[in-house]
């Protein structure tokens, strides 16, 4: 019998292949899916080079192993095709910072706004962080009211998240959009 091997070892699969079988007894699944029995490993293998097919352990912790009679190159790229395929629909949700200071002023403040909103607009959670600086320390309320502030504006495109916190020099909550979470619920 000739020694032809169509599938290449590829670094470290998750499946045992042709010759890397060293069961005595193994089940044999056909291409199609069809039970072909309990046969021995040699056997099976020798039923996969007159089909030019590879020998798959598909399912190791069964008694016998059950082997499937497939083409493994063909196998491994529909796989990372699906992989691929729900890697790009899946929405990566991102943390959008804004920061203030107490001191804002109003039309700074409404840049901010309109900024935290459009990255609500598009999906992503944003942070809301007031920096207090020296002095302005004695006067977190200030901020607290700001990013009360800040939130109640964007009501109508987001919820807030966590409520303001003071960690450090810094007072922050998070808001998330209610669009997202409105199409989780569907």
């Amino acid at each position: 019998m000739q020694s032809y091997w169509r599938c290449f070892r590829i670094s470290k699969q998750g499946h045992q292949i042709n010759e890397e079988i060293r069961d005595k007894e193994v089940r044999l699944v056909s291409d199609s899916g069809e039970q072909l029995g309990i046969m021995s490993a040699r056997e099976a293998l020798e039923r996969a080079v007159e089909q030019n097919l590879d020998l798959v352990k598909i399912s190791p912790n069964a008694v016998p192993p059950v082997c499937k009679l497939m083409d493994y190159g063909k196998y491994k790229f529909e796989q990372t095709k699906r992989e691929k395929e729900a890697r790009k629909n899946q929405h990566v949700v991102e943390i959008k910072e804004v920061r203030m200071s107490p001191g804002i002023d109003v039309n700074d403040f409404n840049v901010k706004l309109r900024n935290a909103q459009k990255f609500l607009a598009q999906g992503n959670r944003v942070k809301v962080t007031v920096r207090f600086r020296g002095r302005e320390m004695a006067h977190t309320d200030i901020g607290k009211g700001l990013l009360l502030k800040f939130a109640e504006q964007c009501s109508e495109v987001a919820a807030l998240d966590k409520d303001p916190k003071l960690d450090g020099r810094h007072m922050s909550m998070f808001l998330s959009p209610k669009v997202a979470k409105d199409n989780k619920k569907s």
